[in-house]
């Protein structure tokens, strides 16, 4: 059964499980929790402080090693390996002494490609996805939503089928975050990539994905997994939806339960 869904899935973590020492004692950030992630799916995590979201990206990306369980990309063990998913942060991390065309290409750099094919590469990406005429300026320059969109280009094209997005769009206003949420859509739609994203707007959640993993404290877990069985591509009336609606009402109710938190990990 655990072989077949390794196959089926791009991503699957195998009751994954992480505990950390404190001087108060053991404290369990996220106990044994399975994931399984199709190919192209976009996955959201929503959940309150302390629900392990964060534990599990850092396990996902590698940086932090699970207490037990397995994270399994492509069928092949990654647990504890960097490099095998692009992780965007809520903040954008651009260099600020490189151009935007060259905080593009950084990831294509890592790989080994030379910096002039790795611009020849990127930028008809920049003039289709709304970056044209911004190419040479430096970070400084942009508005918060242009360097979030110069980083999300960036982990797109770092390399791997699998990327991570950790509440890319929270620090925006209402108007700026729909329109960065459509845009990102847009750029999903064309490259394809396997996603989890990580937000704390349930609305978002909905609207951006294929299922919403509705986390609990006490210790960090997913509670529930949500099927969201609307059309693609999204339209903004869809939130209108009673479809929609009742998976809001769902995750709401999950959220609004009293789990007891033990700690505050996030």
């Amino acid at each position: 059964m655990v072989a077949a869904m390794e196959t089926a899935a791009k991503l699957h973590l195998d009751q994954v499980s992480m505990t950390f020492n404190t001087p108060a004692g053991p404290l369990v950030a996220l106990a044994p929790t399975t994931l399984a992630v199709v190919p192209g799916r976009l996955i959201s995590l929503i959940g309150p402080r302390g629900c392990g979201k964060s534990t599990i990206f850092n396990i996902l990306a590698g940086v932090l090693r699970p207490t037990a369980g397995r994270v399994v990309i492509d069928g092949v063990d990654s647990t504890g390996i960097t490099g095998r998913v692009g992780y965007m942060l809520k903040r954008d991390l651009l260099l600020p002494w490189r151009s935007v065309l060259d905080n593009v290409v950084l990831g294509m750099e890592a790989r080994g490609l030379s910096l002039r094919e790795a611009r020849h590469r990127a930028l008809p990406l920049l003039r289709r996805y709304g970056l044209a005429g911004f190419e040479n300026l430096h970070p400084n320059a942009l508005s918060g939503d242009m360097r979030q969109r110069v980083a999300l280009l960036r982990t797109l094209l770092c390399g791997t089928d699998v990327i991570l997005l950790d509440e890319p769009f929270a620090a925006f206003d209402a108007e700026t975050k729909l329109a960065m949420q459509d845009w990102l859509l847009d750029l999903w739609a064309d490259f394809g990539k396997t996603a989890l994203f990580v937000t704390r707007d349930v609305d978002e959640a909905i609207y951006l994905s294929d299922e919403v993993c509705v986390m609990a404290t006490g210790p960090g877990r997913i509670a529930e997994t949500i099927a969201v069985p609307i059309a693609r591509p999204r339209q903004r009336h869809d939130v209108l939806a009673p479809e929609f609606i009742a998976i809001k009402e769902r995750c709401l109710e999950l959220l609004a339960v009293d789990h007891n938190p033990v700690g505050e990990a996030a």
